[in-house]
């Protein structure tokens, strides 16, 4: 903030004149075309709202900002928003600004909204800068301080946000079940049916606080699984209760997920609803966050211990977690492939004509379980390399074999990716899919994980071993692992400390220890050396630095056929870089 400050003004507040108005230009314009002059804002607080409508994020963010620019007005505060547009063309900029109830910049003055950006060194969108009534800059992240406090948090200022941080720090130490469900309005759940619950009627009991949106598929799945744990706890008299905490954006939608709910919940689009998932510091979805009898947080996220465990998990203190990972421990020494891969009558494999292959035929062997899906571009563009793998793999010992676990939506496009591949596979929609994915903790795809041929798992991140160092991870040991590593060191004395390179003319590039990157050049992860621009973050494999040209144009043709194939992101995934993660 301090370096803003000073780069304009040296020390204290901006002119917003200066900054805002060019040599033809004194005013600020509504969408309605109105014009309001610049200086009007003096004595206000400011907030420069940097977004454009082709940004996902700031289309979500916008409507918040809009809510809190409302109700700040009907309060009376003496607060402006200015919109400094990232579009690239006037019909996009008026489609997002009509939305906007503040003041912009005129969409045809590029020049004053460039040196805007460059002003507050804004490097993405959605981005907002708080300016006090004297021009000072009091917030440069003022996005997360609305997004985090809404209305509470005026005039946004690090200040006041550092007032709350400390408050909800106290507020944490001094926990109670009232202090956390309680609002100033509202004293009461509520259940399906529209019966009103005290909060006190909880009093004593272990809740358990569901953090859900019902729309989202892992919300969708874990639903069942809690109802099931729920019901069970209730049966044998166990002093438990659930309260949904939906951040839900339609009413209708909550109420048709509510009524197949079993427990309490806290009102739809009540005030507490924005606070809570900050409180508790919500990372994921779905979250349970378990409270004792006595009001304190017993575990921030018990959602996955239920998944594993179901009621078994209860009372959920951190005894009884120790007690379920001892016995998990016990149970990941004894496993076998027939423990993994068979369930009831599904004892068996797929294979190309969609012939049934017992599993017991695979025992013995080292096995890699394939979790991916043909919608994921980054699977397509590992596929080729994959097969390559398998194949010198194959070539050299028989006893291997990979199973494709496919996160398809449907049969025809599962047939039309297993088609590509020389494998075996679990059948469309096989229920154990499911069980492996919790198992072995899948949150992003592609995903391989190795079985040794005893059933015990290997490594669950034989999908970065492969893309270092290809089939010769083979069997993906630690010592292999560690072989590779020496030898890889011992190469490595013979590479030069410093590359000239074409994809790269800027810099020289440094050969330099890298924990884990993405090579510039093939675009593959990476781990170990890199040939490093650190001014640049530009890295390149070694095999990448210092192959010649033909290597390069061959490398590039293998296994990226697809890589550029622009397939939608599938519901409840995010595609990012080399990995499509559960959203």
């Amino acid at each position: 903030m301090a370096d803003v400050e000073t780069a304009v003004n040296g020390v204290g507040g901006h002119d917003l004149v200066s900054i805002l108005a060019d040599e033809s230009r004194d005013f600020l314009v509504r969408h309605n075309g109105d014009q309001v002059k610049i200086s009007d804002l003096k004595g206000k607080t400011v907030a420069l709202y940097f977004s454009a409508s082709w940004c996902g994020p700031c289309r979500r963010f916008t409507p918040k900002l809009v809510e809190v620019y409302g109700e700040l007005a009907s309060k009376g505060e003496q607060f402006e928003v200015v919109f400094v547009s990232g579009d690239e063309d006037e019909e996009s900029f008026n489609g997002y600004f009509a939305k906007m109830p503040w003041l912009a910049v005129p969409f045809a003055d590029a020049k004053t909204r460039d040196s805007l950006n460059d002003l507050f060194k804004v490097r993405g969108i959605p981005h907002m800068v708080v300016l006090n009534e004297s021009g000072v800059v009091t917030n440069e992240n003022g996005v997360t301080a609305l997004r985090e406090y809404g209305t509470e948090a005026y005039p946004f200022s690090e200040e006041k946000i550092k007032q709350f941080q400390e408050a909800e720090a106290a507020a944490k130490e001094a926990q109670t079940l009232g202090s956390v469900l309680v609002s100033g309005s509202r004293d009461y759940l509520v259940s399906n049916d529209g019966t009103k619950v005290p909060v006190s009627e909880l009093e004593g009991k272990v809740v358990g606080l569901y953090f859900s949106v019902s729309s989202f598929p892992p919300s969708r799945e874990f639903t069942p699984v809690l109802v099931r744990m729920y019901n069970k706890l209730k049966e044998k008299g166990e002093n438990f209760e659930i309260v949904l905490v939906s951040l839900d954006d339609d009413e209708v939608t909550f109420n048709l997920s509510f009524a197949g709910m079993p427990w309490l919940a806290i009102p739809f689009k009540d005030k507490s609803l924005e606070k809570l998932p900050r409180y508790f510091e919500l990372e994921t979805l779905p979250t349970l966050v378990v409270l004792g009898p006595d009001g304190k947080t017993l575990n921030s996220n018990v959602a996955e211990l239920v998944e594993e465990h179901g009621s078994e998990v209860y009372p959920f203190t951190p005894e009884r977690i120790k007690e379920l990972n001892e016995l998990a421990k016990a149970k990941s020494e004894s496993q076998t492939l027939e423990s993994l891969l068979v369930s009831g009558d599904l004892d068996y494999v797929i294979g190309k004509d969609g012939t049934k292959i017992p599993v017991s035929e695979l025992v013995g062997k080292n096995i890699l379980l394939y979790f991916s899906a043909h919608w994921c571009p980054p699977c397509r563009a590992f596929l080729p390399q994959l097969i390559a793998t398998y194949n010198k793999i194959k070539e050299k010992d028989s006893a291997f074999e990979l199973v494709f676990l496919s996160s398809d939506r449907d049969q025809s496009s599962f047939d039309d990716y297993f088609a590509e591949m020389p494998w075996l596979a679990l059948p469309f929609g096989d229920e154990r899919k499911k069980s492996l994915s919790r198992k072995f903790k899948i949150r992003g795809i592609p995903s391989l994980v190795a079985i040794g041929p005893s059933g015990r798992t290997v490594t669950t991140e034989a999908r970065d071993l492969i893309t270092v160092h290809g089939a010769d991870a083979y069997p993906f040991t630690d010592e292999r692992i560690k072989e590779l590593e020496a030898e890889i060191e011992e190469m490595a004395k013979s590479w030069p400390k410093t590359v000239k390179h074409p994809l790269h003319e800027e810099h020289e590039l440094v050969l330099t220890r890298r924990r884990r990157y993405n090579c510039d050049g093939c675009e593959d992860g990476g781990q170990g050396w890199s040939f490093y621009c650190k001014e640049c973050d530009f890295d390149l494999h070694p095999k990448c630095a210092l192959e010649d040209d033909k290597e390069k144009e061959t490398a590039k043709e293998d296994g990226n056929d697809n890589a550029g194939e622009d397939h939608a992101n599938k519901e409840g995934y995010v595609c990012d870089g080399d990995v499509c993660y559960k959203a």
